[in-house]
């Protein structure tokens, strides 16, 4: 089966390449737990993968047999723009390594629509505005917000890698105001998994799972092909990142069949990267 790379090696050689072409999978992690630098890490290493840079063969080496590199790699953000994406990836790996990769990466921002429906004061982001029927403008703001949304994963989703960042912003809006409930956020995910099997790509979700309630964890997580939960594990007076895999069609039965429970994670110049394995014994 062909499957596209996440870009840390010692994972989608566990993994046998990669995750199946039209996967969604959820990176659910606890605040600092390696689920952003996860995301950095993948769009950052398709890149240098994309442009053949040496970099790639040093921090990764080749690819599985079974993977093939997505067409082209797109990051879209609901809160920030290309700069601020920029320098703040290039804050968890090395520069060298960010600015080559990133140079194959095309940034969407779809912080003009997400403002309009969030109670930040329009005078932040706006021309200042005396509408008094803001509440149903508000309203009318969520669905801009969804539509652009779609528009842009229909343009851009089709054969290629695609990270969102983040869900998270999404759920912050649900509320009593009408401007966004949980169903919206539900039937985006349920809907963004049923297209992305046909678009024959690899979506990355991000979310904070400490923001959801434990039904909505589990929703999210029956909805995508597959979840990376990234915990932070306690032992005497240490702490340390894990990783768990669940839920993931194609490739848990694989982690199963090795006897792996979970793996212990790091950061280094390329990013995130895969410490140990820690298997029943």
């Amino acid at each position: 089966m062909e499957r596209l790379p996440f870009g840390i090696n010692r994972l989608d050689n566990t993994f046998g390449g990669g995750v199946p072409r039209g996967s969604v999978v959820l990176l659910s992690g606890e605040a600092g737990a390696g689920a952003r630098e996860f995301m950095f890490t993948t769009a950052v290493m398709n890149g240098l993968a994309r442009s053949g840079n040496d970099l790639f063969d040093l921090h990764y080496g080749d690819l599985h047999s079974n993977a093939t590199l997505a067409d082209e790699i797109h990051y879209v953000s609901f809160t920030a723009e290309k700069d601020q994406l920029r320098n703040e990836i290039s804050m968890t790996m090395d520069d060298e390594i960010a600015e080559a990769g990133l140079a194959n990466v095309e940034f969407e921002s779809l912080s003009k629509n997400f403002f309009h429906v969030s109670p930040v004061p329009r005078d932040w982001y706006a021309e200042e505005t005396t509408d008094i029927t803001s509440l149903r403008k508000r309203h009318e703001d969520r669905e801009g917000l969804l539509t652009a949304l779609g528009e842009t994963l229909n343009a851009r989703a089709p054969g290629n890698l695609v990270v969102l960042d983040s869900l998270s912003d999404l759920v912050a809006t649900v509320g009593d105001d009408g401007s966004m409930s949980w169903s919206d956020v539900s039937y985006l995910v349920k809907g963004l998994a049923k297209a992305s099997y046909n678009w024959g790509g690899l979506i990355l979700v991000h979310v904070n799972h400490e923001t959801l309630t434990d039904t909505q964890h589990g929703q999210l997580i029956d909805a995508c092909s597959g979840t990376l939960s990234f915990e932070w594990e306690t032992g005497g007076s240490n702490r340390a990142r894990t990783l768990v895999v669940k839920n993931f069609q194609g490739v848990l039965s694989q982690i199963e069949a090795e006897n792996i429970v979970k793996f212990e994670t790091d950061f280094g110049d390329a990013g995130f990267d895969i410490s140990d394995v820690r298997k029943i014994r």
